[in-house]
């Protein structure tokens, strides 16, 4: 696929347990927990159809079949394809990505299902080798990188208390053409050989972007326009976004 061909296929990470989020993911895992009246799913589902999205790899675990009987019902004309990660409460989402390597057969977005935002932030995320950042708002916290002059990611620090260089949030969404998975399977491979499955899928980009054989150009989502929802109190807050 060209760099200039949208992307028409997902990788959708949902094996967690969600256990921040309990009581309301005590019988439905994360992405069906509900916000504004629908599930967090449907709302992505929504974002894909108006981006043109054909199919979805998605990764599951627990509740497996609650995902399975929503997308039953509500994927429509968007083909599933399922990869069950029975190891879900033992290893994170560095596994549930290597699980997929099979199903990956072209350029694809790789995005976690926790995640609401408004559908056009998606738009100039449709083709290869870009990620999603924004601006650090108090709330956010996790993965952060530095970018290069020519807006390229440069580095990825692990936390997002870093005080030198400005530093963007990762919004946990990518692009990848299918040479790039090939490096980044490569890592992968090496990671799981190493029994290291507990960690989170960018530690594999930091080491490739250190080596410079993985570019990401640098997409920026609106601060003010996407959530990720871990807990009641992102919850709240994600709906009174959705709500402006």
């Amino acid at each position: 696929m060209k760099d200039n061909q949208r992307i028409t296929t997902v990788v959708l990470l949902a094996a967690g347990t969600g256990s921040r989020l309990r009581p309301l993911t005590l019988d439905a895992p994360k992405c069906l927990t509900i916000i504004n009246g629908e599930p967090i799913l449907q709302h992505l589902l929504d974002t894909f159809r108006i981006q043109g999205i054909k199919k979805i790899i998605i990764a599951t675990g627990y509740l497996e079949h609650r995902i399975r009987e929503y997308l039953d019902q509500h994927a429509g004309d968007i083909k599933i394809e399922y990869i069950f990660n029975a190891d879900y409460q033992t290893t994170n989402n560095i596994y549930s990505l290597w699980l997929t390597r099979q199903a990956i057969k072209e350029d694809f977005i790789l995005v976690e299902s926790d995640l609401v935002f408004d559908s056009n932030l998606l738009d100039n995320m449709m083709y290869p080798n870009r990620i999603a950042l924004s601006n650090i708002l108090p709330w956010m916290n996790g993965t952060t990188v530095s970018l290069d002059d020519d807006d390229k990611v440069n580095i990825f620090h692990m936390s997002a208390n870093i005080s030198n260089n400005p530093h963007y949030k990762t919004v946990n969404i990518c692009s990848l053409s299918l040479d790039s998975w090939y490096k980044v399977l490569d890592r992968l491979d090496n990671y799981i050989s190493a029994k290291n499955l507990n960690t989170y899928y960018e530690a594999v980009f930091a080491d490739l972007v250190v080596k410079k054989t993985l570019s990401f150009e640098a997409i920026m989502f609106d601060e003010k326009k996407w959530y990720e929802i871990d807990t009641i109190e992102d919850l709240e807050a994600a709906e009174k976004l959705l709500n402006n």
